[in-house]
């Protein structure tokens, strides 16, 4: 059981956050229209939907429009243990051209491209590479196509605040409603010492795995206000270089400020092999820099 109730809004926030998961992988429409629908019928709802779940009485929960059992079901987990199972599942299936792909103007060739040039996996990753340059040394990526998705990305990215800083006064490396590096990179460690321990839950994952072992480590875990969800990247660049194993992502959430990184191995560092946030290898290197100091 999780320490606090979840609003309304966080709830309607998890059933989004499965729509746009199912909406990544193609999904049947209609079971994704239903996560939409369900969503918004729990904003809409006058009285606290937690208080059903804790005080026995979900089964009301179906008294809702568009509320039926399985989505019932869902709720009513997120509200006893902050999180669902349908949600991390589907987080070990997604791979990081599937995400590009919902990005227009970005096809499948395009998605197989930026990856293999510039090792991104998720929309804030090349929503900075948007901006900062890297993407438009991507072949086929002109000024028109660079700016409609910036423009997109801006569009997509504006639900939540782990953005990067446009012209503020905030300094290059700083970014707004994201987890210290120090942080990031100490979940990083716990995760990959208990996956090799055997400590952790794990799932199986329908993606690269015929069949059907349940061996993807996930591991979720709240730390100065956030909430993280990690796991191992499960991903065809991921598979194809041997790196399944030391290329982790970790997914994030505090008040409304969500988004994911991936933590690898990065060889060129003037201290060796050490572990950097992919999009903030500066910060990352500082951190260890000052930990040796």
């Amino acid at each position: 059981m999780q320490d606090r109730k979840p609003t309304n809004a966080e709830i309607a926030s998890e059933l989004d956050s499965i729509a746009d998961l199912l909406d990544t992988r193609e999904a049947n429409v209609f079971r994704v229209r239903a996560y939409r629908q369900g969503a918004l019928q729990v904003r809409r709802a006058k009285d606290p939907l937690a208080d059903l779940v804790l005080e026995g009485r979900e089964e009301r929960l179906k008294d809702l429009p568009d509320i039926g059992e399985g989505l019932a079901g869902v709720i009513a987990e997120f509200v006893r243990t902050g999180r669902t199972g349908l949600h991390q599942d589907l987080l070990g299936e997604i791979s990081p051209a599937d995400v590009f792909r919902q990005v227009p103007g970005i096809g499948e060739k395009l998605a197989d491209r930026v990856i293999e040039s510039l090792g991104l996996s998720t929309l804030e990753e090349l929503e900075r590479a948007a901006n900062d340059g890297r993407l438009s040394q991507v072949e086929g990526f002109g000024k028109r196509r660079l700016q409609m998705v910036r423009d997109v990305l801006a569009g997509m990215l504006s639900r939540s605040a782990a953005r990067i800083p446009r012209n503020g006064g905030k300094g290059k490396d700083e970014k707004p409603d994201e987890p210290p590096v120090g942080l990031l990179l100490e979940i990083d460690t716990e995760y990959r010492d208990k996956a090799n321990q055997g400590r952790l839950r794990t799932i199986a994952p329908k993606r690269f795995n015929p069949e059907g072992r349940s061996w993807l480590p996930v591991m979720n875990t709240q730390r100065k206000g956030w909430d993280f969800t990690v796991l191992y990247s499960n991903t065809h660049r991921a598979h194809e270089l041997g790196k399944v194993r030391d290329w982790v992502v970790i997914y994030y959430d505090r008040d409304g400020a969500a988004g994911q990184v991936t933590v690898v191995t990065d060889t060129l560092g003037d201290l060796g092999k050490q572990r950097v946030v992919r999009g903030r290898e500066r910060e990352s290197f500082r951190y260890h820099a000052s930990r040796v100091a």
